[in-house]
């Protein structure tokens, strides 16, 4: 089975790390690790005042950020009993997700949830909605889960934390 796992460096993605490291897989399986570095900059007074080489060198070490993370999450994999290999992509990541999973031949695509509502989810947009929507396999969507019931830091979380 090949599953691609899509996170992007938030604590939630930790979590959606364990929750796919705790299921049991059919024997053989790969996870694939997939980190999508957004190349959108945000038009802010502060940008205005950086040159091009400036943003670049942002967006290098923000490449650089998501290699680490997906290199450590795709041992941690590995060292839970699973084949993983890693994968650092540019662009949106709601359309690099599908494109991945199509170009790879996933079978499943595993996404976190933060769980926004409202305007929040509006003005941010839902990377796992758009993906439920236009995947071309079936996707599996960690929800955020309540803080009181997080109490306990993961292991992954601890990986995450290491690369901040």
């Amino acid at each position: 089975m090949k599953i691609l796992l899509a996170i992007d460096g938030s604590e939630h993605s930790a979590r959606t790390v364990d929750a796919l490291g705790s299921h049991p897989w059919p024997t053989g399986s790969t996870v694939r690790v997939l980190s999508v570095v957004d190349q959108v900059v945000t038009a802010t007074p502060e940008v205005a005042i950086f040159s091009a080489e400036t943003i670049d060198a942002e967006r290098q070490q923000l490449v650089q950020v998501a290699d680490e993370l997906t290199t450590r999450f795709a041992n941690w994999l590995c060292s839970s009993g699973l084949t993983a290999e890693k994968q650092v992509r540019r662009g949106d990541p709601k359309t690099v997700i599908i494109d991945e999973a199509q170009e790879w031949g996933a079978d499943l695509i595993v996404v976190g949830s933060h769980g926004h509502t409202g305007i929040k989810r509006w003005l941010l947009g839902s990377v796992a909605q758009s993906v439920v929507s236009h995947a071309p396999c079936s996707v599996y969507v960690v929800r955020e889960r309540d803080q009181r019931q997080t109490a306990e830091t993961s292991e992954s979380e601890r990986a995450l934390s290491q690369v901040s």
